[in-house]
């Protein structure tokens, strides 16, 4: 399976609403999430957004925008910053993921960024992309986040380093019982899966609450590292993975 022979789009204003984004492509559970996605991505289109794809039948694809636009507790002015970044299936191992994060490397570039930053962890989790790969494309580690979230960087000229802003150190939400539950629309996912964990809560009998993120200043400034998904226990931080109601009652077992 050769990258040459494939072409890589760009999501614009005229193609957006006839190219599909990649996830949960034939889920229609998620069909509202799915259109939430593309608004949120058209609607920030004008910030140097950029949503790459392979033009396959797949997941393959590759988020970025300049770090000052970045829905993501950081400060890293000058950089760019993936927001997310996905090969799956047949199309690992066939250089796919290099071709779509040389896109990036190469945007930055012509942009003058002082280099890339991504949010990963310690070791291979859903919804983080994994930190192996960025490591042997000569990316390091540069800040922590409690429980176990990284920032990874990729210098390209010499520039103070990024860091996780001070609330995304917090990893606690204050005066608050039960679940909470803070998430956004950057994932397809969450619409649906955010309703479906506070139904297994409600047969826990824990009372839950859902706040949704809606503006880059909210996703700058949350108590944890991603403002894809998260989610916190009496105050604390309890997951940012989405789970289905067996392994969700495992996890709330051990807290309560």
């Amino acid at each position: 399976m050769e990258t040459e022979n494939l072409e890589v789009l760009t999501l614009n204003e005229e193609n957006i609403a006839d190219e599909h984004i990649c996830c949960g492509l034939a889920d229609k559970k998620i069909a509202e999430g799915y259109r939430l996605k593309k608004e949120l991505i058209k609607s920030r289109l004008s910030e140097g957004f950029k949503f790459k794809k392979f033009n396959v039948r797949g997941k393959v694809f590759i988020e970025y925008v300049p770090a000052e636009n970045a829905w993501s507790p950081i400060d890293a002015p000058g950089y760019m910053f993936i927001r997310c970044f996905w090969v799956s299936g047949r199309y690992k191992g066939h250089g796919f993921g290099t071709k779509l994060l040389d896109e990036c490397i190469n945007d930055a570039e012509r942009e003058d960024k002082n280099g890339i930053v991504v949010v990963t962890s310690r070791k291979v989790m859903p919804f983080l992309t994994d930190k192996g790969f960025f490591i042997k494309k000569g990316f390091e580690v540069c800040d922590t986040a409690p429980p176990y979230f990284e920032l990874l960087v990729k210098k390209l000229k010499e520039a103070p380093l990024p860091k996780f802003r001070d609330d995304a150190k917090k990893a606690a939400v204050e005066n608050k019982n039960g679940l909470t539950f803070i998430y956004s629309d950057l994932c397809p996912f969450t619409d649906y899966w955010v309703d479906k964990m506070i139904e297994f809560a409600n047969d826990l009998g824990i009372p839950s609450e859902k706040i949704k993120i809606t503006t880059k200043e909210e996703a700058q400034n949350i108590p944890s590292a991603t403002a894809l998904f998260s989610v916190y226990y009496n105050g604390e931080f309890l997951t940012h993975k989405i789970v289905a109601h067996k392994e969700f009652s495992k996890l709330l077992s051990k807290h309560r």
